[in-house]
């Protein structure tokens, strides 16, 4: 038994990594660094994006409420007159209208 021992310790090698296989495991290790860098980067520009979007849905909800508000309101004079001025260019009678440029 002991002989048997013997014969599978010196027919046991250990493999040793010569250094082409070692450049080889660098270059794979650097190329995983460089994927995991630019992944991460890929990932802070997409929250950026998300929270710019996320602020951009929020001005529509707000904007969407306000909307509804004036809906729920009814159509007032006040709201048709300024609408008509805001929108139409609207001028009572005797009021003056300055222009700054030409349109």
């Amino acid at each position: 038994m002991a002989k048997k021992k013997e014969a599978a310790g010196k027919n046991r090698r250990i493999l040793r990594a010569g250094p082409l296989t070692k450049l080889l495991l660098l270059v794979l290790l650097l190329g995983i660094g460089w994927q995991l860098y630019r992944l991460q980067s890929q990932v802070e520009a997409a929250q950026v994006e998300k929270d710019l979007l996320a602020g951009q849905v929020e001005a529509k909800r707000q904007e969407n409420s306000a909307l509804a508000a004036d809906i729920a309101a009814g159509g007032t004079q006040e709201k048709m007159e300024e609408i008509a001025r805001n929108e139409l260019g609207m001028v009572f009678p005797g009021e003056y209208v300055l222009c700054d440029g030409i349109d």
